[in-house]
């Protein structure tokens, strides 16, 4: 019988990304720093109005049978809508550092504002309402799991997410980020 224990713990750990077990939780808590604080924050705001520095940030990545992402946001811009998801690259000091959204299935041409990729069951959108302390989340389920390496960061954009052709994917400005070790 244990024999047959770590034989089905050796395949385990061929199939999934270094150190990841299945069903393990990833979660970052963090507060937003300032663009180009020294050393790299964990979570960036490039707007210090829309995320203020101490501004708090937690995301959470639960993966299993499929991938839950939630958003949980606090001390925001009050009373207010951020469009958010998930990117291919980690923060940086400048906004567009963080590359563009993690697609399930790749649009071959970017910056995808194709309703057939950017959408919500092709990326992960976790656009947020805030309440009146500038507090509010949110969550996405997907019945796929993130490629190694290519999922790595939440950005935090000026509002709602566009759905229409021409525009889809886009939420504006991007406002803010967090680093993100994805499954």
């Amino acid at each position: 019988m244990s024999f047959l224990v770590s034989a089905l713990a050796a395949s385990l750990a061929v199939l999934l990304p270094l150190g990841m077990v299945a069903g393990q939780d990833v979660t970052i808590q963090d507060s937003f720093r300032a663009a180009g604080d020294p050393p790299a924050p964990q979570a960036v705001t490039f707007d210090t109005k829309a995320v203020p520095v101490g501004s708090r940030v937690t995301v959470t990545e639960r993966v299993g049978e499929d991938t839950h992402v939630e958003l949980r946001l606090e001390g925001m811009g009050a009373h207010r809508t951020f469009g958010a998801h998930v990117h291919q690259k980690p923060c940086g000091a400048k906004p567009n550092d963080s590359g563009p959204h993690y697609q399930h299935a790749h649009d071959p041409k970017q910056p995808s504002t194709n309703p057939a990729y950017a959408n919500p069951r092709n990326e992960v959108w976790l656009d947020v309402r805030t309440d009146g302390h500038g507090d509010g989340g949110a969550g996405a389920t997907q019945a796929w799991r993130f490629r190694p390496g290519q999922a790595r960061s939440v950005v935090i954009h000026e509002h709602a997410t566009h759905t229409g052709a021409g525009a889809a994917g886009t939420a504006g400005v991007r406002l803010a980020c967090v680093n993100v070790p994805f499954a």
